[in-house]
């Protein structure tokens, strides 16, 4: 999609500080990082959100999630880390490009949803 700033990044249009590549995922550093360890992992297709995905994309889609784990050890969460897909206009998706934010470091992490804000 052209006017995507995440397959501008895929494409090298826009810079990222980088943590992962291969041929079908990219993973990046989160510009506004809300813990020590905050990086995202793409699929390199373009998918709108994960409501969006199909059968077909779920094979990069569990590449993605295995990455997680082994990602979030070497970017300095060796304890644990959460994994966030926000996704369309409920759950709060800013880009509209499916991404998993892997959100960790060496304390624990606060709620996840405040009781009260939904």
């Amino acid at each position: 999609m052209q006017d995507c700033i995440f397959c501008k990044i895929v494409r090298g249009e826009i810079p990222s500080r980088k943590v992962y590549e291969d041929d079908e995922i990219l993973g990046f550093h989160d510009i506004h990082p809300i813990a020590p360890t905050h990086f995202m992992l793409i699929p390199k297709k373009h998918i709108a959100t994960l409501a969006d995905a199909t059968a077909d994309d779920a094979p990069v889609l569990g590449r993605i999630m295995v990455l997680t784990g082994r990602l979030a050890r070497e970017l300095g969460s060796p304890e644990g880390y959460r994994t966030i897909v926000n996704t369309g206009r409920i759950g709060r998706q800013d880009v509209m490009h499916v991404h998993v934010h892997v959100i960790g470091g060496p304390n624990r992490l606060g709620t996840m949803i405040v009781p009260g804000t939904t």
